[in-house]
C-alpha cells in the first residue's frame, strides 16, 4: 500500500490497535478507562522525543518504536512500579507504511516484554516526533521516590551485565566524528544508545529495600544531584567505581569520566538503600539479571563530592544534558 493511501484511521486500525484484557475501556472511545486494584496506585509519567533532538534521522525506525517506550517505563522503573498501559502520540511527516512496520513492531515488542497495553493516542502530519504516557501500579506509600535517601546509605548504579554506564554517550561522540571505534566495538556501544533497557525487574525488586531511586536519563551526576536535593543530603562518590564495559574502558581516563558521569542515555538506576542492606541489593540485581554496583555514601552535608579511586578530590567539571543550554 502507498503511503499516499493510507490514512490516519487505517493506519492507527492496521498498526496500533490491539487487544486490551486489562482496560476497563481501551482504544475507541474518547477517554481509556484503567481500574487499579484495590491498595495499588497508578504510577503517570510522560516523555517525548524530538527527530534530531532525542535521536539521528538514521535510527532505524524498530529501534526508535522501543526506544520511545523505553525511556518511559524507564520512568516506572525508578519508581518501583509495575507497567499496565501506554498512550502514544505521534507526528509525522507522511505515513510511510515500511517506516510504521518497523516502528510499530519494536514498539510492541518491547510493551509485550513487559505486559504494557496501547490504550489510545493521536497521530498527526509533521515533524517526526514521538510522545508516549505511560501508566503503572505499584502498592499505595510504596513507591520508591527521590526524597528517600538519609545520611550513612550507599549509593548504587545498575548496568547491564555485558557492559557498564556510559555506552551510549560514547556512541555519540563517534556520530559527532570525535571518537572512532571499529565495527564491532561501534555497534555495541550503538545499541546501548538506540536500544535501552529500561530496570523494570530491578525496580520492582528494589521495593522495600532502597531508600530513593531516579533513572539516570541527562547524566549519573546531574540525575544524582536531583536526588540529592529532594532528599536534603549529599554524597560522596568514587567516579571510579563506576561500571564501564571494556571498550569504554579503552578510552582515555577523562573521555571514561566524561561518558560515565555526564554521558545520559543510559537509563539505568542511580538508587540508595541503608548499609545493612547491602546484601540485598545484590540479591535484587540478581534476581533482575541486572549488574549493580555500589559507587558511594549519603552524608548530611548538602554537597556532591567527587573522589578517585584513591581517594583523592576530583573536580566536578561535568554539566548533565539540558534541553535549553545544550
Amino acid at each position: 500500500m502507498s503511503a499516499a493511501s493510507l490514512g490516519e484511521f487505517e493506519l492507527i486500525e492496521r498498526y496500533f490497535r490491539r487487544p486490551t484484557p486489562n482496560a476497563v475501556m481501551g482504544p475507541g472511545d474518547d477517554c481509556a478507562l484503567l481500574a487499579p486494584r484495590p491498595g495499588m496506585q497508578l504510577a503517570i509519567s510522560c516523555d517525548m522525543l524530538v527527530e534530531g533532538r532525542h535521536f539521528l534521522s538514521t535510527v532505524a525506525p524498530e529501534r526508535l518504536g522501543h526506544k520511545a517506550l523505553a525511556v518511559n517505563l524507564s520512568d516506572l522503573a525508578a519508581c518501583g512500579a509495575r507497567p499496565v498501559a501506554y498512550t502514544l502520540a505521534l507526528s509525522m511527516p507522511r505515513a510511510d507504511a515500511d517506516w510504521l512496520e518497523g516502528f510499530s513492531r519494536g514498539l510492541h515488542a518491547l510493551a509485550d516484554a513487559h505486559g504494557c497495553e496501547l490504550v489510545g493516542g493521536d497521530t498527526t502530519a509533521g515533524p517526526l516526533n514521538v510522545c508516549i504516557t505511560v501508566f503503572g501500579e505499584t502498592p499505595a506509600g510504596g513507591a520508591l521516590l527521590r526524597s528517600g535517601a538519609r545520611p550513612g546509605d550507599e549509593v548504587w548504579v545498575s548496568y547491564p551485565a555485558e557492559g557498564g554506564v556510559g555506552d551510549a554517550r560514547l556512541a555519540l561522540e563517534v556520530f559527532r566524528g570525535r571518537i572512532a571505534l571499529d565495527g564491532a566495538a561501534f555497534e555495541q556501544v550503538r545499541r546501548a544508545m538506540e536500544l535501552p533497557q529500561p530496570r523494570v525487574a530491578l525496580g520492582l525488586a528494589l521495593r522495600g529495600v532502597a531508600s530513593a531511586a531516579v533513572d539516570v536519563s541527562d547524566g549519573l551526576l546531574g540525575d544524582l544531584s536531583h536526588l540529592l536535593r529532594r532528599s536534603g543530603v549529599g554524597a560522596a562518590i568514587d567516579v571510579d567505581a563506576v561500571p564501564r564495559s571494556p571498550v569504554l574502558a579503552a578510552q582515555p581516563l577523562a573521555v571514561q569520566r566524561e561518558c560515565t558521569l555526564a554521558g545520559g542515555d543510559d537509563y539505568e538506576l542511580v538508587f540508595t538503600a541503608p548499609a545493612a542492606a547491602h546484601q540485598q541489593v545484590l540479591e535484587a540485581g540478581r534476581q533482575a539479571g541486572t549488574g549493580v554496583a555500589c559507587i558511594g555514601r549519603i552524608d548530611a552535608r548538602r554537597d556532591l563530592q567527587l573522589l578517585s579511586h584513591r581517594g583523592q578530590p576530583v573536580d566536578n567539571i561535568w554539566s548533565s544534558f539540558d534541553h535549553f543550554r545544550t
